[in-house]
């Protein structure tokens, strides 16, 4: 078969890097792509420009499935217009989108569906938010409605942060649109877990656990990334704590989906707290988690293609994903900068690695890889235990070089 990944960072190269290990796949085509998806076993980059590129590219080349790697092309509806054209697609539609696409929607829906997560309020006025945070509790968790690019939460310990975020977020507008409208919840104490789950509408499978690390330097100081490494499984998710997540989040889930009619095919991303009340949803995402994605899927001994495909068909009720046993880890290196105004265009050198390296914000020249974003690349290894795993992936990370090379020292 023919496939197509929609996406450039370091998660569609492992998308692609699992899939291309299906005896299944033939060819495998990844828009825009990297400069590790370029050299990748099957794949090719092809520079498409919007949906109706992708639907016309998809019909001339008879390709079989298209998987979306980021949320913007399905907040956007881009499973709707191949459905209408007939064309196979990994994804929810635009309107099951919308539980990442607006927190406001998916407060509602955890709401009406008895899901357990933190108490919360929805402003569409400043001054209405502002009166709010005059008694409010802190910490506080103040969220922008759309996307935003992982920076739409804030977690605000006084009344001046808070109010300093709505200011940015309703009234100079920074993410254009995006914060207008919010949510403020309640500030859950605890540790945080990623749970990766596959669903047709009618089954939904959770993947196995992990934990990221959000800030740039270690001992989870410094901004807020997009995830600077991942460890799978989280060793806070104990089995207790996987029957509670089953029990009050991704069952209620599941039924909440069929009861409201969502057309959900695809990932849901299941963000949660582990507090010492049980596991409460932070989130949903509606794809594959970055870097989660590229510590869950070496994991997986299963065909992943094989396993996408019949969800599409909606056949995952006889489906049983096997794991491999162990741990595995995954250190992210980025520019100097990042997250703020970054460095680039830097020759990366990669010594003998011993282990997976995935490519994120890197393009090919020649034969050469040169920096063009933020996160770089990551190291993934998997070991017995999960001291092991760290020990390799840190080894061959000392293996790797570019001019301002940053990465943290405790995944």
């Amino acid at each position: 078969m023919k496939v197509l990944i929609i996406g450039s960072g370091g998660r569609e190269h492992a998308i692609a890097w699992k899939i291309a290990q299906s005896s299944l796949v033939e060819e495998i085509f990844v828009s825009p792509g990297n400069g590790g998806t370029a050299k990748e076993a099957k794949c090719q980059n092809i520079d498409l420009k919007g949906i109706d590129e992708y639907v016309t590219f998809v019909k001339e080349n008879k390709i079989d499935v298209t998987v979306i790697g980021p949320e913007a092309p399905l907040v956007e509806g881009i499973v709707d217009e191949f459905k209408k054209n007939n064309l196979k697609i990994f994804g929810p539609s635009k309107t099951a989108a919308n539980l990442e696409g607006s927190k406001i929607y998916a407060k509602e829906f955890m709401k009406r569906h008895n899901i357990r997560t933190a108490e919360y309020e929805i402003f569409y006025e400043v001054e209405r938010a502002l009166e709010y945070i005059k008694n409010a509790t802190y910490p506080c968790v103040i969220k922008a409605d759309g996307l935003a690019q992982g920076k739409g939460v804030v977690i605000c310990n006084s009344f001046e942060e808070a109010k300093d975020t709505l200011e940015k977020f309703m009234v100079e507008d920074i993410f254009k649109g995006s914060g207008k409208r919010i949510v403020i919840e309640e500030f859950l104490e605890g540790v945080e877990a990623s749970i990766l789950s596959i669903t047709d509408g009618k089954t939904i499978i959770p993947f196995i656990s992990a934990k990221d690390h959000k800030r740039i330097f270690d001992k989870d100081m410094g901004p807020n990334t997009g995830g600077m490494g991942v460890v799978a499984p989280n060793p806070y998710v104990t089995e207790d704590i996987l029957e509670d997540f089953r029990k009050n989040i991704m069952i209620p889930t599941i039924d909440g989906i069929k009861k409201d009619g969502l057309d959900y095919c695809g990932i849901i991303f299941f963000g949660i707290m582990i507090t010492k009340r049980g596991a409460y949803l932070l989130e949903y995402n509606v794809r594959m988690g970055d870097p989660e994605t590229q510590a869950v899927l070496p994991l997986m001994k299963s065909d992943f293609f094989e396993i996408i495909f019949k969800a599409i068909d909606g056949k995952l009720e006889d489906v049983e994903i096997e794991w491999e046993k162990g741990f595995a880890c995954n250190i992210v290196a980025a520019s100097k900068g990042y997250p703020g105004e970054i460095e680039k265009g830097f020759e990366i050198r990669i010594g003998d690695v011993e282990n997976k390296v995935f490519i994120a914000g890197a393009k090919l020249e020649g034969e050469n890889l040169i920096t063009t974003g933020g996160r770089v690349l990551s190291v993934t290894a998997i070991g017995e235990t999960l001291e092991k795993a760290r020990a390799k992936a840190y080894a061959d990370m000392k293996k790797i070089y570019f001019e301002g090379m940053q990465f943290r020292g405790d995944i």
